[in-house]
């Protein structure tokens, strides 16, 4: 459905966005990650026919979005950051106008609003100017006009931005649900959101992509993936010794002691699970062994792992 390969933007000395490449399939819904500045907005306006390449090139949906951006524009809706909404407008009217700038009329215009209304959830407020509602139903009324045409591809640009904890998890499901149905990017440097929504993630630092996955390969990136939490108790260089020589451990550090038990922090290489041999180990040693489990590194620690001091 996208395809970009060695995609840049220049704004003066400035390189927002450097040789990136990358392809999304049908029905996959992409997490586009990155620190503040990283290049996502830039990249997203770039792949919407908002803003031209330096060079590089793109596809959309089979179309060239330099040589085809009227075809382009057909199969994608786009939500910005800053929702594009007449607030002098009501709901219904608002979806009207866009539905018209789309192309609709008579019925199948009626039919298409009235399912976004439905999709989106604004029944109970359709009547109402766009001035008097919350963020959260602003930013539903921002998804019915990207999505009223109704395209294969949505890409949206900090969707939850400014939206409280309630309002977040609205929208979120509104995604997911409409993940079902169709390819979604998603740009947020919110990392609970991909979390909570994707199932793939790519990260840009500085214009450069680097890294692009499924979650579980991305959090593979980091290293000590793995994390194991032990309380243990017993001769310390024992103990010590013993974790050492487990096989697929990488390293360990104290930290804590109390009660006569040990705790330590065993980070094991990625995709490896030891609490089995911690065990065997704790059991062959006579020691005491009150506390075992993985604790498994989140995407903020991937995230920042490979976006702090990453290469220039």
């Amino acid at each position: 459905m996208i395809e970009v390969a060695g995609l840049t933007k220049k704004f003066g000395h400035v390189t927002a966005v450097d040789d990136i490449s990358f392809k999304v399939e049908k029905g996959e819904v992409v997490g586009f990650l990155g620190p503040n500045g990283a290049g996502k907005t830039t990249t997203m306006r770039i792949l919407t026919c908002f803003l031209p390449a330096d060079s590089g090139r793109c596809r959309i949906a089979g179309f060239d979005i330099l040589t085809q951006s009227v075809e382009v524009r057909e199969q994608i809706g786009y939500l910005p950051e800053n929702t594009p909404l007449y607030t002098d407008m009501s709901v219904e009217g608002f979806l009207q106008y866009i539905a018209g700038v789309r192309g609709f009329s008579g019925a199948e215009q009626k039919n298409r609003i009235e399912q976004m209304i439905d999709t989106c959830g604004l029944e109970a407020v359709v009547k109402m100017d766009i001035s008097e509602l919350s963020k959260g139903y602003r930013q539903r009324v921002g998804l019915a006009q990207a999505m009223i045409h109704d395209p294969q591809i949505l890409i949206m640009d900090e969707p939850t931005s400014g939206l409280d904890p309630n309002q977040i998890i609205e929208i979120r499901m509104l995604i997911k649900k409409l993940g079902k149905e169709k390819t979604v990017i998603l740009s947020t440097h919110i990392l609970p959101e991909a979390e909570a929504t994707c199932g793939r993630v790519i990260i840009i630092d500085k214009g450069r992509l680097i890294a692009d996955g499924t979650l579980d390969k991305v959090r593979q990136l980091s290293a000590g993936e793995n994390i194991h939490r032990i309380r243990i108790r017993g001769d310390r260089a024992a103990i010590e010794r013993e974790l050492k020589a487990i096989p697929g451990a990488k390293d360990f550090k104290l930290t804590g002691e109390e009660g006569g038990f040990l705790s330590y922090e065993l980070s094991a290489e990625a995709d490896r699970d030891l609490g089995e041999e911690i065990f065997r180990t704790a059991a062959r040693n006579n020691f005491g062994l009150a506390e075992l489990y993985r604790e498994r590194r989140t995407l903020e620690d991937v995230f920042c792992n490979l976006t702090v001091g990453a290469p220039q």
